[in-house]
């Protein structure tokens, strides 16, 4: 039920999970980190017949495209090669997207570069930039969880997360209040596979030495927030918008996303107690209930 197609968009190659007919109205799902598009294998089947349901491997993951420079990871970059890989599936037609952590950072730089395009949003614990970077100014437990990024931006972050084949990122993904008890053998395989890829890990850390948040150690005084002054107008989701939220998150904590309402028309939150960052393995059967709920709601935009 699911192919793998690879699509050239933005002058890359991206390796792409398609699960659907075309000409149904497009639902592209898009991975965070360490992941990759089989993070989303137990969630397109569930969307392939009413939609056309797709999840690529980002830039620099996997076996797509991985461009050399930490420059041509920047999260423009990252959204003009989405937007562009849409714009194959879902031909002058609005589309939904759903995203995962970093996925989401992508996902709302989308939505603010061709919000016109975007039918319906929903983000699985990720967050807008806005509020998480006041977040990781003003408040400390988010700064405190947050400092593995200042990890991943060392020059030796790529080899050290390789050693003992990837022992380090299994670890990560194992870190939840569950022990990483979703992840199955043959996922497993799957992961290290991707992560396996030449150039893959440093692709993925690249993204992180990308982004100008700013994180600072523990107790490091930051004089201004360097968004403070973006026009709010220009980073505001103006499409129906959706959080899914595992409370047990210790990476992005609640207060990452507080005043996210005042950034959108027209936001839902939804909250479960008992999942963590990896709440779409973690409870999959109901995280795709909101999704699908959330789409049929809005297929009208969809034209």
């Amino acid at each position: 039920m699911i192919r793998t197609v690879r699509i050239p968009a933005n002058n890359l190659e991206f390796d792409t999970l398609v699960a659907g007919h075309e000409g149904k109205p497009l639902v592209l799902f898009l991975h965070g980190f360490p992941e990759y598009a089989g993070a989303w294998s137990e969630m397109l089947p569930k969307f392939a017949g009413e939609y056309l349901a797709v999840a690529p491997n980002q830039r620099g993951y996997a076996t797509s495209s991985k461009p050399l420079g930490v420059d041509n990871y920047r999260v423009q970059n990252l959204a003009k090669d989405m937007l562009d890989l849409a714009a194959i599936f879902s031909i002058g037609k609005p589309f939904h997207l759903v995203a995962h952590d970093w996925g989401a950072s992508v996902a709302y730089m989308m939505a603010f570069m061709a919000p016109q395009r975007i039918a319906s949003f929903t983000v699985c614990n990720g967050v807008h930039p806005i509020p998480f970077q006041a977040a990781l100014i003003n408040d400390a437990q988010q700064r405190a969880a947050s400092q593995y990024v200042r990890f991943l931006r060392r020059d030796d972050a790529a080899s050290i997360l390789s050693a003992n084949n990837f022992e380090r990122v299994l670890q990560m993904l194992a870190r939840g209040f569950d022990g990483g008890r979703w992840m199955t053998d043959d996922m497993r395989k799957g992961y290290l596979a991707a992560w396996g890829q030449p150039g893959a890990m440093e692709a993925m850390v690249s993204w992180y030495k990308a982004t100008p948040m700013v994180v600072a150690a523990p107790g490091e005084t930051v004089a201004t927030d360097p968004m403070a002054d973006i026009d709010k107008a220009k980073v505001r989701v103006r499409m129906p918008h959706q959080v899914i939220w595992g409370m047990q998150d210790t990476a992005l904590l609640p207060v990452a996303r507080q005043g996210l309402e005042n950034l959108c028309d027209d936001l839902s939150v939804h909250e479960f107690a008992d999942a963590d960052h990896w709440i779409i393995h973690q409870k999959p059967a109901e995280v795709a209930a909101l999704i699908a709920a959330f789409l049929d709601k809005h297929q009208a935009r969809v034209g």
